[in-house]
């Protein structure tokens, strides 16, 4: 690597040289040009947009005055007037694996604050403390800036992981061998609605009653293959 530095520097010096003689004085910024050259991947340098931007401005949304004849409207986050209002946060860059706290994630979906948070109490890991802040500093949001009266009056409608920074290195082992390192770095994303949560958030999974499971069972029947027929 120093050799490689050394050739760019004198390949830069004499390319300053050679465009202009007698810029002596621009072969003091050299070293510092240099610094800036990345010679590994360009995937590995670290740049200046590395956490997402999109979750958030979806808080960024103004809506039209209503009458004094209208319901209230919820604390709203998107302009789409037939869906319930939310409010979105997220926390970024967590030194967490992002498989892990995918664990954590799926908890939390569907309960009230009140009931997620207590659930969080319980949860012995790492990750379940950046779970747990990132959905107060959403709950203190929403009473603040979004027009919430009561802060227990939300739930959890959605919990998401994505995976973040992956630091990449190398660890020495015996007879000259190496092996591979990754620090991996997780985003959480949370979003709370308000008002009460569903009886059940996963719809497909929920107890079917006895003419759905009939409706069910004859539509398996009539989509039968009867072969040799």
């Amino acid at each position: 690597m120093a050799k490689t530095m050394q050739a760019v520097l004198r390949c830069t010096r004499s390319t300053v040289l050679a465009s202009n003689p007698d810029s002596w004085s621009n072969l003091a910024a050299i070293p510092a040009l240099c610094k800036q050259v990345h010679m590994s991947a360009g995937l590995a340098a670290w740049s200046g947009h590395n956490t997402p931007i999109k979750w958030p401005n979806y808080n960024k949304t103004i809506f039209p005055p209503q009458e004094p004849t209208e319901e209230r409207r919820p604390a709203r986050m998107i302009s789409q007037p037939l869906r319930v209002q939310y409010v979105c946060h997220m926390k970024t860059n967590i030194k967490y694996s992002p498989w892990k706290m995918w664990y954590i994630a799926c908890l939390v979906r569907g309960l009230s604050v009140d009931e997620a948070l207590k659930q969080l109490s319980f949860v012995l890991k790492k990750g379940g403390v950046a779970v747990k802040d990132t959905i107060q500093e959403a709950q203190e949001m929403a009473v603040a800036k979004h027009n919430v009266e009561f802060k227990s009056n939300l739930w959890v409608a959605e919990s998401l992981v994505g995976k973040g920074h992956v630091v990449k290195g190398i660890r020495r082992h015996a007879r000259g061998r190496v092996g591979k390192v990754e620090y991996f770095h997780c985003h959480y994303f949370v979003r709370l609605e308000e008002g009460t949560p569903p009886e059940h958030y996963y719809y497909h999974n929920r107890p079917k009653s006895g003419p759905e499971l009939l409706e069910t069972w004859l539509q398996k029947m009539r989509n039968r293959r009867i072969t040799s027929s």
